[in-house]
């Protein structure tokens, strides 16, 4: 596949939504979380579309930077700071707040409980306040599937009881709860639960599962699994998350006001050894090992109807098996390394793990002097 796959599909992005023509304006959005996964496709996605934006990031996964794409040039102004610590100064003249700097993932939520209440609930929160007493009139939140936890149950819509079953996902359902208490004529908080990302991104995850299975593959030619294959998981590419952002970002009020959406396609919810077939498929000759871990009881079939039918422009662009072959692509066009793979930025748990460990961050995970 095309090295230019990310350049390509960024640019397909704008183009899906300006063919839904919708009545959008030039806003300025402060955009946490800037530096991530997402954030660093998201920024450079809104600036095109003519947005002003903002950023904000505390820096803990910025040593790590995969590849480079002359479409991912333009930063925006970015604030260095952690989100605990944001002023109402730091809120001047915005107009819409895409919120995606918590914690992330389940295995670094667990890690310090109290630590990811204080910033993934807490400090998430006091930002949506802080908004609302700003003037600021749009809050997009960054959600997760991983509310739904475990589920016997296909096709989990936004109504369906969510089963938190780690610290993660249960800040999330808290947040949600908490922002809908917010709302009112002047500010409206929408609410996006991602299913599981995967795909290419500069500031790389490898500890999300297609992700992870494809840097296995391509750096040990073993495809290893920590449970036995059958959980369920949905899943969905980091630029039809952006999608679904800038949509939300644009979109009229009555169509986001205070609305879940679950972002993903209902075609793309794969059993684990599913996902793991489309791996071996893209990097063939390569061993699938099944493992046995029994006490993530995480599964779950979750529902893409409402987003495809009720955000306008958004639809899926991309599936699995396009993502597959577009980290493919990526890792042969860099010679990906296992010291690459392995590099702390790019597993977030072990990114922090490392800061703490040599005294770069405290206990309560704020920059030592």
């Amino acid at each position: 596949m095309d090295s230019g796959l990310v350049r390509i599909h960024a640019a397909l992005i704008s183009s899906t939504i300006e063919r839904t023509k919708l009545a959008r304006r030039t806003v300025k959005i402060f955009l946490t979380g800037v530096d991530g996964y997402i954030g660093t496709l998201l920024a450079p996605l809104l600036m095109r579309r003519g947005h002003d934006v903002l950023g904000l990031d505390a820096g803990f996964y910025r040593s790590g930077w995969l590849y480079s794409d002359p479409d991912l040039d333009a930063l925006p102004k970015t604030i260095s700071k952690d989100l605990r610590r944001v002023e109402p100064r730091d809120l001047e003249g915005v107009d819409c707040i895409m919120h995606l700097a918590e914690l992330s993932n389940d295995p670094l939520g667990e890690m310090q409980p109290h630590v990811t209440l204080a910033i993934n609930h807490q400090a998430s929160v006091r930002l949506a306040t802080l908004a609302k007493q700003a003037g600021i009139t749009r809050f997009i939140y960054a959600s997760s599937c991983s509310v739904y936890g475990a589920s016997r149950h296909e096709g989990l819509t936004e109504n369906a009881d969510p089963s938190p079953q780690t610290t993660y996902a249960q800040c999330k359902v808290m947040v949600e709860n908490d922002l809908r208490t917010l709302a009112d004529h002047r500010f409206s908080p929408v609410f996006l639960r991602n299913a599981t990302a995967y795909g290419a991104s500069p500031r790389m995850r490898f500890d999300i599962v297609l992700n992870n299975l494809c840097g296995l593959a391509r750096t040990t030619r073993r495809i290893v699994m920590t449970s036995d294959g059958t959980p369920w998981r949905p899943l969905v590419h980091v630029l039809d998350i952006c999608k679904a952002f800038v949509c939300a970002a644009e979109a009229p009020r009555d169509s986001i006001h205070n609305q879940t959406f679950n972002v993903g396609d209902n075609r793309e919810n794969y059993q684990i050894r599913d996902v793991a077939t489309i791996v071996a498929a893209e990097f063939p000759g390569c061993a699938v090992v099944l493992g046995s871990d029994g006490n993530d009881r995480r599964s779950y079939r979750v529902s893409f109807a409402k987003i495809q039918s009720r955000l306008p422009g958004f639809s899926c662009d991309w599936t699995a098996v396009k993502g597959a072959e577009q980290l493919r692509a990526l890792f042969d066009r860099i010679d990906l390394s296992p010291e690459q793979f392995a590099f702390p930025a790019f597993t977030r748990v072990e990114a922090l793990k490392q800061l703490l460990r040599t005294g770069q961050l405290n206990h309560e995970l704020f920059w030592t002097r």
